[in-house]
């Protein structure tokens, strides 16, 4: 294609050419990707093992069509997106492949219900329940049908773990709608809409102020994604002008009514001045952009508000303060079929048995009657019934104690309940213990004599249980190989271990009025058979210990003992260490290379502090999240100066958590400077909601500013339409008023010409850049044909300001953005840190750290990154994939390493993994001379980064199970199948 052609002679001067590596050993086979497309490809397949997805490499060389046909197949899978699953497309995710593009409304799943001897049971899906980031999930299964309560973000990476298949679910509920519980939402849309041969969609439902949520969400995820969206209850008036009957709220709200489940929501909203006190308390003076918000989220208040007879408001609904209560009531179980009684009334045995077993009169074959089911059925069993019960506030808990709509579920408070009242035989609590350990909330639970109530909201005692399990392994052997690089998560570093912490039910009152029992992730509770009617605990994972996982590392690879002690040795100054040796599994010795001794330290890490700063890589997969890689997110940690992030895919809280504590993550959240989002992919900047969510209420009632979020501008769109919802408490200046012109433009003069304003001196820069940085005809350039949207001047120059006093105070001298080759408005940035005194009054240059965010080698990104002292660079593909490379704008691990070569950076980290490689990626060893691979929660400290490329040899080792390859040959079908000896 000619624009490919352009590119590659535009990147041939700063970059050496690609080319294979030109030998393989036996020991690097996984370093070194030179087999033959077809039998690399088999190979590739090897880490999805664990999904179940190997392919059979057929090498039968009788059979050449068939050989061709299997070669054909797996060049067109190789050329899928960069994800485990298979057949998923995202280009056509987000609706911009257009020679794929999803159809108007993507289908649901179309299922065959079979109500007689339906499995069913209630499972707690403990998302987020080890670092309390988001609300836990809950799973209503049955054997045709699947419902899911709550979808915080983790969701995916939590189904991936424990082999919960998301295309079985048929519906998603949220019990409140904001980031807590409704996180993961675009995430599941985007995986489920790339899909198959067509993409699949998802029925999702919440309250009113669901809409709110989807019309932000349709800033990135195409509209066919979304037609499959609900909202119930009362909602806004056109216009304003109508006001809905408040007794709405008040409403059972049917939504689901089929044969094997009856599912009912009842709205909960703040009452009365209590609301409104909470409304009000500690409301700091707002500015003018705050102020433009606050009459927006009212403008859905005011179709809410009930009048009373005095004209007075009783109570202001915003968005968000709305909860749901959910009623699933299952049938009821029909009595035991009598085939006497059913020949004494002249039936026949046959089809006509059934049907009065479904409950269908049928007429007697031997009388002139009608025969009813119960005519042959013994008494009724009535169908258990589940209520999802989330209670955030006190000020909702007057609204859930007066509620008309639970009377029929109440029981008689002697244990014998009423004939009209329904039998209710569990209750999941979602809300916070400081509701539910209150005296009012406990009688309220005693009015369901009889149920078993699970209290799942935020427990403490479950961060001593990592969710994700297969992660935490990962987390422990690297630790255990190189803690300064792999600290211990946070859930082994906390001191409150071995079940010392106490249970969030203890904080309350010491006598409990009704019994209950702490939600533990995959808890069931059976529902049918009835028989099993119960607690169910089989599934509920063990503690895991740190010290269990290395007795295990060390029983398979012993030498990694030896290898753990040498490393170790780089940061005590052992002059031995350079001699040392260190066996390998094919028993030669490792001999550190003589590159690795020799390498320069850089000015600016003279007499450097391990307090100056430190990368925190949280997420290093790309796409959607997986079960060993999270999607991207770098946490700077400035130490007492702050911090910053560079991206905030899903998940971004609950690594944060992981890595430094719960305790821990809040201070980072509070110490959070500004968060910079590299471009609008649903990868880089979904959990962003939920990180200034939690900033808001951790700051509410004092003194600060808001977070800085600097952006692509299609980004503002999402975060005005959300902050409707939700307010984040942030100001956002697009990436286009952080590059380097236009920084200069705001330095040089706050009072220039209208023909020299920052404006027009970007849009210059931006002609500039058609010439320079994309060559002609490729798709990227149109980008930067189009005029630029009109720009408050002032509020842009305010904001700047802003900046500029956030990063004096961070000890930062700047933050710029540069456009890189990716997606419309993607961009790089480049973080350089002040000028510093040492102690004998030498001036040392400060820092310089340029992540990539998503992109192609281009020119601007090595002019960026020249002299930088880290460079993280996204390395999506191996060296053997550059075609596919080219096709999706990302980079290979070799031509991330020449960009970091041709820039002169003293240390490159690799990053932005395809979700192919779930543990270690393929790259080949002889380009890593200053070179990392980066793994979730990969610590870096600036005082390291000369050891850095010294630890990669050693990662050969800890991961020597997943680079041997064994050929297993089937001789009854003639085919070799090529499988990872690791499980």
């Amino acid at each position: 294609m000619p624009q490919i052609q352009n590119l590659r002679l535009l990147l041939s001067s700063p970059i050496s050419p690609l080319r294979p590596p030109s030998s393989l050993s036996t020991l690097s086979l996984l370093f070194r990707p030179t087999l033959r497309p077809s039998l690399f490809n088999a190979f590739s397949s090897l880490s999805k093992k664990h999904r179940g997805h190997s392919r059979p490499l057929n090498l039968n060389r009788r059979n050449n069509s068939s050989l061709r046909e299997t070669d054909r197949k797996r060049e067109k899978e190789a050329a899928m997106e960069e994800t485990e699953s298979v057949g998923f497309n995202k280009r056509r995710a987000e609706g911009l492949d257009k020679s794929d593009r999803p159809k108007k409304v993507l289908p649901l799943k179309d299922r065959k219900l079979n109500p007689a001897n339906t499995i069913c049971y209630l499972q707690i899906m403990g998302t987020g329940m080890d670092t309390q980031d988001t609300s836990p999930s809950v799973l209503l299964f049955f054997d045709k049908q699947r419902f899911i309560f709550n979808a915080g973000e983790g969701l995916q990476r939590f189904c991936t773990e424990h082999k919960i298949k998301l295309s079985k679910i048929d519906h998603v509920f949220l019990s409140r709608v904001c980031s807590e519980t409704a996180g993961g939402i675009p995430g599941l849309l985007l995986t489920l809409a790339g899909m198959g041969e067509e993409g699949m969609s998802v029925n999702v439902w919440g309250p009113s102020d669901f809409k709110y949520l989807v019309d932000a969400m349709r800033s990135f995820i195409p509209k066919a994604a979304m037609v499959h969206t609900h909202s119930f209850g009362p909602s806004p008036g056109s216009d304003g002008v109508s006001i809905p009957n408040p007794l709405m709220f008040t409403d059972l709200i049917v939504l689901i009514d089929d044969e094997v489940v009856k599912i009912s929501a009842i709205l909960l909203r703040p009452n009365s001045s209590e609301a409104s006190q909470l409304n009000d308390e500690n409301r700091p003076s707002l500015n003018a952009r705050e102020l433009d918000l606050e009459e927006r989220r009212d403008q859905f208040s005011e179709a809410l508000l009930p009048r009373s007879q005095n004209n007075e408001f009783d109570l202001a609904v915003k968005p968000g303060d709305i909860s749901v209560i959910y009623v699933c009531e299952l049938p009821e179980i029909m009595g035991k079929f009598d085939p006497k009684k059913a020949a004494a009334l002249g039936l026949r045995p046959g089809p006509k048995y059934r049907d009065l077993q479904l409950g269908n009169s049928v007429k007697s074959d031997r009388q002139n009657i009608m025969v009813h089911p119960s005519d042959v059925l013994g008494p009724s069993i009535p169908g258990p019934i589940v209520l999802i019960v989330d209670c955030q506030t006190s000020s909702h808990l007057q609204e859930l104690l007066s509620s008309q709509s639970l009377s029929n579920y109440y029981g008689d408070t002697s244990g014998n309940p009423p004939e009209t009242s329904k039998t209710v035989n569990c209750i999941v609590h979602l809300s916070p213990a400081s509701v539910t350990n209150t005296n009012d909330y406990q009688m309220w639970m005693t009015r369901f004599p009889g149920a078993q109530h699970i209290m799942a909201g935020h427990e403490k005692k479950n961060v001593e249980v990592p969710i994700l399990k297969a992660s935490a392994r990962i987390a422990a052997r690297l630790n255990y190989l190189c803690p300064k690089f792999f600290p211990a998560p946070g859930f082994w570093s906390s001191p409150h271990l071995n079940g010392s912490v106490p249970c969030a039910l203890s904080e309350g009152p010491a006598s409990k009025l009704c019994e209950s029992i702490s939600a533990e992730n995959l808890l069931k509770f059976h529902l049918r058979p009835y028989a099993q009617l119960g607690l169910d605990r089989s599934g509920v994972p063990s503690t895991i210990s740190s010290s269990e996982i290395i007795d295990d590392l060390l029983s398979e690879i012993p030498e990694i003992e030896a290898a753990a002690q040498q490393v170790t040795r780089f940061w005590h100054g052992d002059k031995q260490a350079k001699e040392d040796l260190i066996p390998m599994p094919n028993n030669n010795f490792m001999i550190e290379e003589p590159w690795l001794n020799v390498s320069t330290i850089p000015s600016c890490l003279e007499d450097i502090s391990r307090e100056d700063m430190e990368i925190v890589l949280l997420g290093t997969g790309s796409s959607q999240p997986s079960k060993y890689r999270n999607v991207s997110a770098i946490f700077i940690n400035l130490f007492s100066k702050g911090s910053l992030l560079l991206d905030c895919g899903e998940g971004t809280l609950g690594q944060l958590k992981r890595r430094f504590g719960i305790d821990g993550a809040d201070d980072a959240v509070r110490g959070l400077r500004c968060i910079w989002i590299s471009h609008i992919h649903a990868d880089h900047h979904t959990g962003l909601a939920r990180i200034l969510a939690l900033r808001r209420d951790l700051l509410k009632g004092l003194p600060h500013e808001p977070l800085l979020v600097i952006g692509p501008r299609q980004l503002k769109r999402f975060l005005d339409a959300y902050q409707i919802l939700e307010d984040l408490d942030m100001q956002f200046l697009d990436c286009r008023h952080t590059t380097e012109a236009s920084l200069e433009a705001f330095d040089s003069t706050n009072d220039t010409s209208p023909s020299e304003s920052p404006t027009n001196t970007e849009n210059n820069m931006n002609q500039d850049l058609k010439s320079t940085l994309f060559a002609g005809g490729i798709p990227m350039q149109s980008h930067w044909k189009r005029p630029d949207s009109t720009v408050n001047n002032n509020m842009v120059s305010s904001i700047i300001r802003n900046l500029k006093k956030v990063l004096t105070e961070a000890g930062l001298e700047t933050v710029m953005s540069f456009p890189v080759v990716h997606c419309p408005q993607a961009f790089g940035v480049v973080l350089k840190a002040t000028d510093r005194i040492n102690a004998v009054g030498k001036v040392v240059p400060g820092w310089k750290i340029v992540y990539s965010g998503d992109s192609r080698p281009c020119p601007e990104l090595i002019k960026a990154s020249h002299g930088a002292t880290v460079l993280i660079h996204e390395a999506t593909f191996e060296d053997g994939m550059v075609d596919e490379a080219i096709a999706r704008n990302h980079s290979t691990t070799k031509e991330a390493i020449e960009v970091g070569d041709a820039a002169g950076a003293y240390r490159i980290i690799l990053t932005h993994f395809s979700q192919r490689y779930p543990k270690i990626p393929v790259f080949d060893e002889t380009h890593m001379h200053k070179t990392c691979i980066a793994f979730d929660l990969m610590s870096v400290n600036l005082a390291d980064l000369h050891v850095l490329p010294r630890v990669l040899p050693y990662l050969k080792i800890l991961f020597k199970n997943e680079m041997i390859v064994e050929e297993i040959v089937d001789e009854s079908e003639g085919i070799v199948n090529v499988a990872s000896a690791a499980n």
